[in-house]
């Protein structure tokens, strides 16, 4: 049976690798198909960028600037041209109208950005990044410009660096005579204009010897200036060492700067032009400095500092935004055995404290064993989730159900424990097992570990008050304090049954062992046939016309099961009954992966149901389009798998006060099934600040962010909600 068991295990976890999505070919395939590019912002939970304008309109003949805006998530930033020790420059790759020719970027002066021993060049919070584009003179006033660029962008904390991938897109009208500012963004683009740095007559002079290089600069705006500190970013990376100290001194006519070589520089040498920005308090410049010697008038009036201290740095996560981030898992993770999700959890935990009430040291094995689990779960899926993403994936809590293989996994993993507690088989335990008779439970510390592995896997996913802040907060933290926040999730969810199973005195408030324990068990079975039946049900949701395929593997591993059972009732005689057994539970295992492998279902049928309102698909054009007409929008992020979310819609989601009430208010109900992957829901969803459902969000015009709706709803909450937001 543990080869069984064994096998019951792999299915669950290996359906995940065989129903996983490409995901590059994924993005092949929507490029492929020249779906045409939305004009406006576009996002990722990491950055948010747009193609936006200088001037209202371009000219024919003219050259029209238009920018990359980036607003970057706090903690994150993006890179200059020279990316410093590590990460990579942001890139455009344009499509543009014939006779239209785009220019380089216009880089702005980078910050400084020291991460421990290493030292980058980059940009955090709003950046713009111009390109001049040049108009064709046979362009046509009336015509409209359609430009087209896929940014590269890598936006990296203190921690991780994750490519993203941005198609923006801008209509950019083309009139005569001269054109004003754009209204949004001209000015803000024309200020970096301003200030980007420029050559602007400086000489300056680079030599290298004696593994020293030394940078000599005079003239143009430092002749008979004073700066105060001085730093030069080199355009080429490798030539200098980026996290060294740079000492200098100020002379009449400029200043020198002492650099520490790079790698680049000690093993190829110097290969003039040493070309970079100059940047010091008074202002800077770009400059290109010629191999020679050092240009007269450039020290002797006193030394000079790098500015390193005026730089913004990365910010770090505190160590009290840590400490709040663990409570509150550990909060959420105790509330969360009050929610629905678990209860298809707790018939297993029932099941388990009943058999082991008056045998503390048992209760304590067991008690442990169900820790051991749970903690090991959240720390697998955790370390998988923080990998994916960091890999660039969009991904949430969850993102094991939104796997229609893990799903059929999961239904007949629900099923073969179902029939174990209606006695149909048993695991661990012989004729004579230790006067427990056949229907003992799975044995012993190996059968509360894999209770707690299930609860994790099964129940967790959806979320409970205080897990929305923890869960959001610790995607932002560095790994090890992300994985210690899950890690408190899951102390909070078994903490309960643990510390019940270390209290003898409430575990001898159970009736003694007897036949009762047996009634129990096999009435505690039914919970875990209606969770089966759940499962399978979702994944018909997430499928195509493929649940006769899980049905049969139902079927087979039920009759693999039984067969099972009947040979562990005649040892010695059961032998052809055991061979049957084996061969139906390889047919079984064949059509669940068969099952794995369905096609997904169609947009329609994936949409979610049990909402019995009048709703939409979710799209966030689609509310900024609501709102445009004065409307207010009530949005459920909703998964099929995720029963805290199905109870809110029975609850208060579909009854007709709250249907009277969105009629009253003129409002829009917008539905955004997370019931399989997608990565715009994601996306949202962290914006939010969470990484899982249920999320309500109610959008009233005129104001710039929704409100967030408590994850428990009551009809007179939701109620009242639209009422205040009624025009």
């Amino acid at each position: 049976m543990r080869l069984l068991a064994a096998l019951l295990v792999w299915l669950t976890f290996a359906a995940s690798a065989v129903a996983a999505p490409d995901q590059a070919a994924l993005d092949r395939a929507l490029k492929a198909g020249a779906a045409p590019v939305a004009a406006g912002p576009q996002r990722t939970e990491r950055i948010e960028a747009e193609l936006v304008p200088m001037s209202a309109w371009a000219t024919p003949g003219s050259t029209a600037v238009v920018a990359v805006r980036q607003k970057i998530k706090p903690g994150w930033h993006t890179y200059w041209r020279n990316q410093g020790d590590s990460g990579g420059p942001t890139t455009l790759n344009w499509s543009l109208p014939d006779g239209v020719v785009p220019g380089d970027i216009l880089w702005p002066l980078p910050e400084r950005q020291r991460l421990q021993s290493l030292m980058n060049y980059g940009y955090s919070d709003v950046v713009f990044l111009p390109v001049p584009l040049q108009v064709p003179a046979s362009a046509q006033a009336g015509q409209t410009l359609a430009l087209r660029v896929t940014a590269h962008f890598y936006v990296c904390s203190d921690e991780m660096c994750v490519p993203e991938d941005l198609d923006l897109a801008l209509n950019l009208p083309v009139r005569d005579g001269a054109a004003p500012l754009d209204p949004r963004y001209g000015q803000a683009i024309q200020a970096v204009l301003a200030s980007a740095p420029r050559p602007t007559g400086i000489e300056a002079r680079a030599v290298f010897a004696d593994g020293q290089l030394t940078l000599t600069a005079v003239g143009g705006p430092l002749a008979g200036a004073a700066p105060k500190w001085a730093y030069f970013f080199p355009f080429e990376g490798g030539v200098i060492d980026h996290a060294a100290a740079q000492t200098g001194q100020r002379g009449p006519q400029g200043l020198t700067l002492s650099l520490t070589p790079g790698r680049g520089l000690t093993t190829n040498g110097l290969k003039p032009p040493l070309a970079g920005i100059l940047s010091t308090d008074l202002g800077a410049w770009e400059i290109s400095a010629d191999q020679g010697a050092t240009l007269p008038g450039a020290s002797g009036e006193g030394v000079i500092g790098d500015g390193e201290a005026t730089q913004k740095s990365v910010p770090a996560t505190t160590t009290a935004a840590f400490l709040q981030a663990a409570l509150f898992a550990l909060l959420g993770g105790l509330i969360l055995n009050l929610m629905p999700c678990v209860f298809p959890i707790l018939a297993m935990k029932a099941a388990a404290l009943s058999r082991s009430a008056h045998e503390p040291a048992e209760a304590r094995r067991d008690g442990l064993a169900f820790l051991a689990g749970v903690l090991a779960t959240f720390l697998v899926l955790a370390g998988a989730l923080l990998a994916l993403r960091a890999g660039g994936q969009a991904l949430g809590w969850g993102f094991q159900l939104q796997s229609p293989g893990v799903v059929a996994a999961l239904s007949l993993l629900m099923l073969a424990v179902a029939l174990n507690l209606s006695g149909v088989f048993h695991v661990g335990a012989g004729l004579q097992g230790a006067g427990h008779g056949p229907l003992a439970r799975l044995p012993g510390a190996a059968g509360a570990f894999f209770t707690g592995v299930l609860a994790v896997v099964v129940a967790a996913p959806c979320t409970a008050p205080f897990m929305a802040f923890a869960l959001g907060a610790a995607l932002l933290m560095p790994w090890p304090m992300a994985l210690a926040v899950f890690l408190m999730l899951g102390l909070g969810l078994a903490l309960p049954y643990v510390l019940i199973s270390l209290s003898p005195r409430l575990l001898s408030r159970l009736p003694k062992p007897g036949p009762w324990m047996e009634t129990l068990r096999n009435l505690l079975a039914f919970p875990m046939y209606g969770a089966a039946l759940w499962l399978a049900w979702v994944y018909g949701r997430q499928t195509s016309d493929a649940l006769a395929l899980l049905f049969g593997a139902g079927l087979m591993l039920g009759l693999a099961l039984w067969l099972y059972g009947r040979s562990q009732a005649a040892p010695g005689k059961g032998r052809i009954a055991a061979i049957a057994a084996v061969l139906s539970l390889i047919a079984a295992l064949g059509l669940g992966v068969l099952a794995a492998r369905a096609a997904p279902a169609s947009g329609d049928a994936a949409a979610s149901s049990s909402n019995h309102l009048q709703s939409q698909p979710w799209s966030e054009q689609a509310v900024q389009a609501a709102l445009a007409e004065g409307r207010p929008v009530l949005v459920n992020f909703t998964a099929d798998w995720c029963v805290t979310c199905k109870i809110n819609e029975g609850a208060a989601l579909s009854s007709p006060r709250t249907a009277d009430a969105l009629q009253a208010a003129n409002a829009v109900y917008m539905v955004g099934d997370w019931t399989r992957r997608d990565d715009a829901i994601t996306a949202e969803l962290q914006r939010h600040g969470r990484s899982g459902v249920p999320l309500y969000l109610l959008y009233t015009p005129g104001q710039a962010e929704p409100r967030i709706l408590p994850q428990l709803l009551t009809e007179g909450l939701v109620v009242d909600a639209l009422e205040k937001a009624a025009p």
